[in-house]
């Protein structure tokens, strides 16, 4: 291998892990994350598949997208009476536990 050939070879042997996100969650974080997705429960479900109409399922979303949307509701960005309400408290920790549970999720489609 020469000089030229290394930045070629590293971006080859970097691109698993491109596919990775940002930030998983780990184990305690997602125990935390279900503790306090309970909240949660009335409008999207126990386990994040929510029954009412109007409340998107969480389960498997994206942790990035979770929290993301977490953090817009919080700040006022993103607009809903009620997650106005219950995201205003949530500390940064709060919102990547409940992103880092809903994702942990794992859906399987119906047929």
């Amino acid at each position: 291998m020469n000089v030229r050939s290394a930045p070629v070879w590293a971006l080859l042997l970097a691109l698993p892990y491109a596919t990775l996100p940002a930030h998983a969650a780990d184990a305690a974080q997602i125990a935390a994350g279900r503790e306090k997705a309970r909240m949660c429960a009335t409008c999207h479900g126990s386990e994040g598949i929510s029954s009412a109409p109007d409340a998107p399922n969480l389960a498997g979303q994206p942790e990035i997208y979770l929290a993301k949307e977490l953090r817009a509701y919080r700040s006022g960005a993103r607009r809903h009476e009620v997650m106005a309400v219950v995201a205003k408290p949530l500390s940064d920790a709060d919102i990547d536990a409940l992103a880092g549970w809903f994702a942990s999720l794992k859906v399987q489609p119906a047929h």
